[in-house]
């Protein structure tokens, strides 16, 4: 059976590792960004059997077109990643209600419109694996960080409510919550005084969490899994 998966946010950070990881394993891929351009460049990396493709996850019919497409070139989506994110740190007094718009539709938001999408085409083919990516601070919150914790604290409740919604049509939902990881996102911390924080006195790789995402994907006896066993004893 051809594997098929559609990566939103696959173009850079986690998600250009998991989309890295899954070509390696013969996945056929749909790297899904904002930014087309940078999507395509991505995609010039992975070889031959995957496709670009420009998306605003917050909007629903896009989302359904986007998907769509995807199986028409590619085939029937058997996997889905939600790796799309948006931060905008900063103090809750101090952040505007279009920033805490922008986080929710693209964090909390975005990502139910895609699993919707997503189990629709799953449904028709009887089985799928679908792995959101959260974030440690959505577990025990952080300061300046208020809006972008609470729409990754949603997340945890939306995976695992979907998890038990699904999970008689053959179709698992998991999540992994990294902690702090070398990404575009975390260029700005001051690492050295957080890495006092982390057990493992680093921050991790998005390859690191890649190969968590993968082996969810690919688990089939593990559906509603909390984040919490993976990153906030492991990697973070």
């Amino acid at each position: 059976m051809t594997k098929v998966c559609a990566i939103f946010g696959g173009s850079r950070g986690i998600g250009k590792a998991v989309a890295q990881l899954l070509t390696w394993k013969g996945y056929h891929l749909a790297i899904i960004a904002r930014n087309l351009e940078v999507a395509q460049t991505t995609v010039s990396h992975l070889g031959a059997g995957h496709m670009a493709l420009s998306c605003d996850v917050s909007m629903e019919q896009e989302v359904q077109n986007t998907l769509e497409e995807v199986e028409k070139n590619l085939g029937h989506v058997n996997y889905l990643v939600n790796a799309a994110g948006v931060n905008r740190d900063g103090l809750l007094l101090r952040t505007t209600s279009e920033d805490m718009v922008s986080q929710i539709n693209t964090n909390l938001l975005g990502t139910m419109l895609t699993c919707k999408a997503a189990v629709k085409c799953m449904l028709k083919h009887q089985g799928g694996a679908i792995v959101n990516i959260g974030s440690v601070v959505g577990l025990k919150g952080n300061s300046g960080q208020s809006v972008y914790s609470a729409s990754k604290a949603g997340l945890v409740g939306f995976s695992r409510s979907l998890a038990k919604e699904v999970a008689r049509r053959k179709i698992r939902v998991n999540m992994v919550a990294p902690g702090f990881v070398h990404t575009e996102m975390t260029a700005h911390l001051k690492e050295d005084q957080l890495k006092k924080t982390i057990p493992l006195g680093r921050f991790g790789e998005p390859h690191e969490i890649a190969q968590a995402v993968v082996f969810l994907l690919e688990s089939p006896y593990i559906t509603g899994l909390h984040s919490k066993t993976w990153c906030c004893i492991i990697l973070r």
